[in-house]
């Protein structure tokens, strides 16, 4: 296969998770994932829009970048926003932590990520935004393809 890459852009609201996720499947069919491989990207996907939208914007109006290469049987997927930013990844890393405002967030998002991706990489600059960026290899696994 040769490599591929798409991009994305939509404005942060709520109602655009479902559609990056699906836009992402999609894309990402053409390597004949299995629907566990997929179903974890998606999951992922979920929880990396779902921090931008939340946390970089905290409610406001901005846009998420996605972009998804595929190189072979890998898979790199970029979520940014250009929001808050973090100020300090290690802990926002932390399981239940959360930085959102009144305690409606699990603060389970990076630890979902990382459960579900082979690697993800997280780099933020306070008040200038945050991108992660989650890798994972699929079609791998010698289970039926994903018929899309």
């Amino acid at each position: 296969m040769m490599n591929n890459s798409m991009k994305l852009e939509f404005l942060s609201i709520s109602e655009n998770e479902g559609f990056a996720r699906a836009a992402v499947a999609a894309f990402i069919a053409q390597l004949n994932p299995t629907l566990d491989e997929l179903d974890d990207i998606k999951t992922a996907v979920s929880e990396a829009v779902t921090n931008a939208i939340v946390h970089g914007y905290a409610g406001g109006l901005g846009t998420v970048h996605i972009t998804c290469v595929l190189n072979e049987n890998n898979t790199i997927i970029s979520v940014a926003d250009m929001g808050r930013g973090i100020e300090n990844i290690d802990l926002a890393r932390t399981p239940l932590y959360t930085s959102s405002d009144g305690g409606e967030r699990s603060g389970l998002g990076f630890t979902v990520m990382e459960t579900f991706m082979d690697s993800i990489e997280v780099l933020s600059t306070p008040g200038k935004g945050t991108v992660v960026t989650m890798k994972k290899k699929v079609g791998l696994a010698g289970e039926l393809p994903v018929c899309v």
